[in-house]
């Protein structure tokens, strides 16, 4: 008996010493989205929530200092949308700034590890970017529906990965069959290929031969959302999409060109 009593006490302290990952669901994710809003809108890199010790920030693929960066200057936000990802544990938020003395979008996806932000990585598009135009990618933008797709309609992430990796594999070959949706609206900068009409397209304007590579995935199945950022033939690139029932339906892109 003696012996039996010291294994469960054993076993005991072995499971309460034993390691416990950290919860990586949507109200987390969420509060982390939060944070790093009010940090753009306050110019307050501090208020960013949960950072690591091995924290990390990037902005146009470069090493850079949160405390020098975008984050340190307080913008009037006139549009933001959030991607939470529970299984990656990571989010993407897209930020669209009017304002006439220095215009903005931004995309920023934010990397966990156990339970605290370890990476940052922003697109940063202003005067110069690929068809920069911020008022006129509001304007689109505002139009869009983003909800949430019902549970029993939501795609796997596997074919919203796969549908976002077909339009980037396109772009070097063409022989890559895409599940292009109509309608399907791509904007690019201020530029937007829809009208608002059933007949609007994603599948025009698509050069050949260019490699998109080094693919990092913020992937939400509850609005059939995947935010890709990538290298664009060696330049700095965010690609969004909105998929419904296995197709594309939306697009939007930010492209670092003028720096």
């Amino acid at each position: 008996m003696l012996a039996l009593f010291l294994w469960i006490v054993s076993l005991s302290a072995t499971s309460v010493a034993a390691p416990v990952a950290a919860v990586c669901d949507k109200a987390l994710l969420r509060s982390i989205t939060d944070s790093y809003v009010s940090a753009q809108t306050e110019g307050k890199p501090a208020a960013l929530t949960a950072t690591a010790s091995g924290f990390a920030y990037f902005e146009n693929d470069k090493t850079a200092d949160i405390t020098k960066g975008i984050l340190a200057s307080a913008l009037k936000i006139d549009h933001k949308r959030s991607q939470h990802d529970t299984t990656n544990c990571s989010t993407y938020t897209e930020l669209i700034i009017t304002d006439s003395k220095h215009p903005y979008v931004i995309g920023t996806q934010m990397h966990l590890t156990e339970g605290q932000v370890s990476k940052v990585e922003t697109i940063i598009t202003d005067k110069g970017d690929w068809l920069f135009n911020a008022t006129g990618t509001l304007s689109w933008a505002a139009k869009e529906t983003w909800d949430p797709i019902p549970e029993a309609k939501r795609d796997t992430r596997a074919v919203i990965q796969a549908a976002a990796d077909a339009y980037c594999d396109i772009f070097h070959d063409k022989s890559v069959k895409v599940p292009w949706g109509q309608p399907c609206a791509r904007l690019e900068g201020g530029s937007y290929t829809g009208k608002g009409q059933s007949s609007d397209r994603c599948d025009v304007g698509i050069p050949n031969g260019v490699e998109l590579t080094n693919r990092r995935y913020v992937i939400d199945e509850e609005y059939g959302t995947v935010d890709v950022f990538m290298s664009f033939a060696g330049i700095p690139d965010t690609h969004e999409f909105r998929v419904e029932g296995g197709k594309l339906r939306y697009v939007h892109t930010m492209t670092v060109t003028g720096k």
